[in-house]
């Protein structure tokens, strides 16, 4: 917590960034593209993770992604593939779906210390996708039957190229964004 207590203003601020990501993350968490060789689908939903701790930071980035994942466990139709429910978390995938989490704050603790700094907040997000990752293979070997071989081969190698894109994206476009919504 800053040293200065928020203002009522700033608190309803706040929580309209936290709403207006989860909602952003709710929106492009179900379109995705199902592969034949995996249960993990590529997925729009860590593109808006990564947006999201670019622009929020820790705590209220944090805070979002549990919004999203809440969402999503009370049956709304957020995940991948326009799904929702327990099911689905403790699917094959929602290790996956868990591991944004570890997206948010690790990546988001980064952005924060370092001011939105490229590179840093590149090195944020790629060290929490990589605990995102292992977290998501753990679950999906588990789920699945596999070997954690297995499920590094179907749940992450298919995965790395684009989510490394995704960041890049996230941070340019989040670069843009934030100076207009922290206005």
């Amino acid at each position: 917590m800053s040293a200065k207590a928020k203002t009522g203003h700033e608190k309803i601020i706040e929580t309209v960034k936290i709403a207006l990501m989860a909602a952003i993350i709710s929106v492009l968490g179900p379109l995705s593209i199902p592969l034949p060789f995996t249960p993990v689908p590529v997925s729009f939903t860590i593109m808006a993770v990564y947006l999201t701790t670019y622009l929020l930071g820790a705590k209220t980035g944090t805070v979002s992604v549990i919004i999203y994942i809440l969402l999503g466990l009370a049956g709304v139709p957020v995940f991948s593939g326009f799904t929702g429910g327990a099911a689905k978390l403790v699917g094959p995938t929602g290790g996956y779906i868990i591991g944004f989490i570890f997206i948010a704050v690790i990546g988001g603790i980064f952005v924060d210390k370092f001011k939105g700094k490229f590179f840093f907040s590149l090195l944020g997000m790629a060290l929490g996708t990589a605990v995102c990752y292992l977290f998501g293979s753990l679950w999906l070997a588990y789920q699945a039957g596999m070997n954690l071989k297995q499920a590094l081969l179907g749940g992450v190698i298919p995965y790395i190229a684009l989510d490394c894109a995704k960041m890049i994206i996230a941070v340019l476009l989040g670069k843009q964004v934030k100076p207009l919504i922290n206005r």
